[in-house]
């Protein structure tokens, strides 16, 4: 029997997720709320970019929505710039009695060691309530920093050190509070944005390495950032909004992972706005944007993975596979204990049911 979910948002990430819902035969959407008024009526399929009626409208009332019983939600509003907001609405979900897979808050992907238990222990209170379990991912922090250097770690008699790279022309992408808000591109260099702020970069991406540094069985000393902003040459205009001569127009940053004085698990990100700047920063193995992860070891490895969509470019199918991990996750999310769930929990496995020839077409 088909799963009912409820949806939430309809941005870059939730318009795909939405999508799948939709098409996909394991789920029978139960409802969809949104925060724009302009979205407020329009059905489910018209808003997730789909030539068909759903008969599901979209509202703007969460908790009238979960009057519908879910058992999953889809939770895909943006968290970066209003967690308090993000969590509350989480919290309100768990304890309604629907399991929750999220795309944000991104520290919920493993929150303990970076948030404090004054905003952990509230969200586990609501599982508890509810009888519900939560499960965050995404493409980095999320599947590209855990599922691929698991994987293939596992090869391996020996590993040294583990690095995880998103190396990604963000041109194309759309995304507005986040590329210029957020990240700052277009800022003055130096002008620090909230990501640059001491200690966001290691709250954001620390959940990553202290999830793989569990998963390997240690425990980190320290975890450290470093940062580096490129200026445009000149002024020019990408999908988020217009970037001024000087502004902030390429960045590289780290996130390191020390142990014994040495690094030994890193998330290294390189993200351009036109590929011709930094030629001397990392450079993907496909136009647009790849993925990485390099192990030091016996073997050693370098895998490059390289996203591509008939839908959308580089941008549109690393968003598109984090959307995908979400989604496939629910029957495993909802089969769960109460809890707050992470990749370490849940079966290696969350692909079944996608392969085409299980799908009627």
């Amino acid at each position: 029997m088909a799963i009912r979910v409820l949806h939430v948002a309809t941005g870059n990430v939730g318009r795909i997720a939405l999508s799948q819902l939709i098409e996909d035969p394991r789920f029978d959407l139960a409802g969809l709320v949104v925060s724009n008024p302009g979205k407020i009526g329009r059905d489910a399929g018209e808003l997730a970019g789909l030539d068909v009626v759903t008969g599901v409208q979209a509202t703007g009332d969460l908790e009238a929505a979960l009057a519908a019983r879910p058992e999953c939600t889809v939770y895909c509003a943006l968290g970066e710039i209003r967690l308090t907001k993000a969590l509350g609405d989480i919290r309100t979900i768990l304890a309604s009695g629907s399991n929750v897979v999220a795309s944000s808050p991104v520290p919920l992907i493993y929150p303990w060691g970076v948030l404090p238990d004054g905003m952990i222990d509230p969200v586990e209170d609501a599982c508890r309530a509810g009888g519900t379990s939560l499960f965050v991912t995404g493409v980095d922090p999320g599947w590209a920093n855990d599922l691929l250097p698991f994987a293939i770690a596992s090869t391996c008699q020996r590993v040294e050190r583990v690095r995880c790279l998103e190396i990604a022309d963000y041109a194309s992408y759309d995304g507005s509070p986040v590329i210029l808000d957020f990240m700052g591109f277009g800022r003055p260099v130096g002008e620090l944005p909230k990501m640059f702020r001491p200690g966001m970069l290691a709250a954001s991406w620390g959940v990553s390495l202290r999830m793989l540094a569990r998963g390997f069985g240690f425990e980190l000393d320290e975890i450290t950032e470093w940062f580096e902003q490129e200026p445009a040459p000149e002024a020019f205009d990408v999908a988020a909004g217009h970037i001024p001569a000087g502004g902030v127009a390429a960045v590289r940053f780290q996130i390191r992972g020390v142990v014994g004085g040495k690094e030994v698990l890193v998330i290294d990100h390189t993200n351009r706005l036109r590929g011709d700047l930094r030629p001397d920063w990392p450079q993907p193995a496909q136009d647009g944007g790849s993925y990485r992860v390099e192990i030091d070891g016996e073997p050693s490895y370098r895998v490059d993975v390289c996203p591509s969509s008939a839908r959308g470019d580089h941008n549109y199918s690393a968003i598109a596979s984090g959307a995908g991990r979400i989604v496939n996750a629910i029957p495993d999310v909802v089969a769960a204990p109460p809890g707050l769930r992470t990749p370490l929990d849940l079966p290696f496995n969350t692909a079944r049911g996608v392969f085409a020839t299980t799908l009627p077409r």
